[in-house]
C-alpha cells in the first residue's frame, strides 16, 4: 500500500506539471483530491488493513495529500503569473496610460432646492407628506372647490387618462388626503412632480411644486405672511423685500400672489414666486371640517422657478436633459 501511495504521488505530480491552464488545473485537482479520487479510495480502504499497518498507511496518505495540495497551489501561482505576463506583453494594452476616473455624483438642483425649502419650513414645525401622481377628479379638483364647469380647470391644462383619472396638476391633493385622514392641527409641506399641457423655454409638461398647509384653531393671515416672509428671506436673502398682491384661487379666500424683489442688471425688479391664501370654507366642508371652528392657510410654488433664480438658469429644459456639464456644477 505504501508503494502504491508513492507511485500515486509521482504520477500526480507529473500530471500537475504538464497542465497548461488554470481551468485544466481545477479539473485535475478534483480528480486528484476529490471524493472519487484514487487517494480517497486508499483512505477508505485503511480500516480493512491489518491493525499494525493502519497508522503507517494513514500517515503516508496524509503526507501525499499535503504534497499534492502544495504542488497544486504552486502550479496555480505559476499559471496566474504567466497569464499576467502575457497580458502585459499584449501590444493592444498600454499599461502606461492613466486609469479611468470615476466621476462623483452631484445632487440635482431641483433636489437641492426642495431639500432647502423643507429644511427651512421644518424649523417652523412643518412635516413632509407625499401622494400619488395619478389622482381622481375629486382629489385634484372637486375637493378643492373646482367643480366640472369651473373656468379654473382651463388654467390647469390637464392630462386626462382613459380611466377618467388625471395626472395631478398640483400637489394640493396631498393636502386633501391629509385632511381626510386626520384631524387638526395639521402642518405639512407636499413636494412632488406635477403635470400640465405646456412646454417652452420657461414651462415644462412635467415640473415640480411644493405646497404648504397649516390648519388649527384661529389661524390668521398674519401667520401666513410671517411664514412666507421667513421662508423667502431665508431662501433669497434677508435684504430682499417681499410683497403680497391680492389675487384669486378657488381653494383660498382671501388669496394673494407673493413677489420677491431682485436686483437685475443694476435695477430692482419684482418677480412672482408663489400663490397663497386662507383655506376656503368649501374646502373644509369637503373634508368634513367645521369652518366655524377651524381655519388655516395654504401656499404653493414651483421649484424650477426658484432654482432658476437661485442658480441663474435661463432655460427650464436644462433641468431635464441630463447634461453632465450642467449637472456637474451642483
Amino acid at each position: 500500500m505504501l508503494d502504491t501511495l508513492e507511485q500515486l504521488k509521482k504520477d500526480s505530480i507529473q500530471q500537475i506539471n504538464a497542465i497548461g491552464s488554470i481551468q485544466e488545473l481545477e479539473q485535475l485537482k478534483a480528480h486528484l483530491l476529490g471524493k472519487k479520487s484514487p487517494l480517497t479510495d486508499i483512505l477508505k480502504d485503511i480500516p480493512s488493513l491489518p491493525v499494525e499497518e493502519r497508522p503507517l498507511v494513514g500517515k503516508e496518505a496524509n503526507k501525499v495529500k499535503d504534497a499534492l495540495s502544495e504542488q497544486l497551489s504552486k502550479a496555480r501561482e505559476a499559471l496566474e503569473q504567466a497569464a499576467l505576463t502575457a497580458s502585459l506583453n499584449d501590444s493592444s494594452v498600454d499599461v502606461s496610460l492613466p486609469a479611468f476616473k470615476h466621476r462623483s455624483g452631484h445632487a440635482h438642483p431641483i433636489t437641492l432646492v426642495t431639500k432647502e425649502i423643507c429644511s427651512i419650513l421644518a424649523r417652523l414645525g412643518f412635516s413632509v407628506k407625499h401622494g400619488p401622481d395619478i389622482e381622481s377628479d375629486f382629489y385634484n379638483f372637486e375637493a378643492l372647490n373646482i367643480p366640472a364647469d369651473h373656468p379654473a380647470r382651463d388654467m390647469h391644462d390637464t392630462f386626462y387618462l382613459k380611466s377618467k383619472d388625471v395626472l395631478r396638476t398640483h400637489t394640493s391633493p396631498v393636502q386633501i388626503r391629509t385632511m381626510l385622514a386626520q384631524k387638526p392641527p395639521i402642518k405639512i409641506v407636499a413636494p412632488g412632480k406635477v403635470y400640465r399641457c405646456d412646454a417652452d423655454t420657461s414651462h415644462s409638461p412635467v415640473f415640480h411644486q411644493i405646497e404648504g398647509l397649516y390648519i388649527n384653531d384661529k389661524v390668521t393671515f398674519s401667520e401666513l405672511k410671517y411664514t412666507l416672509e421667513f421662508l423667502l428671506k431665508e431662501l433669497f436673502g434677508k435684504n430682499n423685500r417681499v410683497r403680497f398682491r391680492s389675487s384669486y384661487f378657488p381653494f383660498t379666500e382671501p388669496s394673494v400672489e407673493v413677489d420677491v424683489e431682485f436686483n437685475f442688471r443694476g435695477k430692482n425688479t419684482w418677480l412672482e414666486i408663489m400663490g397663497a391664501g386662507m383655506v376656503q370654507r368649501k374646502v373644509f366642508e369637503q373634508t368634513n371640517y367645521d369652518p366655524d371652528t377651524v381655519s388655516g392657510f395654504a401656499f404653493g410654488c414651483g421649484i424650477e422657478r426658484i432654482a432658476m433664480i437661485l442658480y441663474n438658469i435661463d432655460d427650464i429644459r436644462l433641468f431635464y436633459e441630463n447634461d453632465q456639464r450642467f449637472l456637474a456644477q451642483f
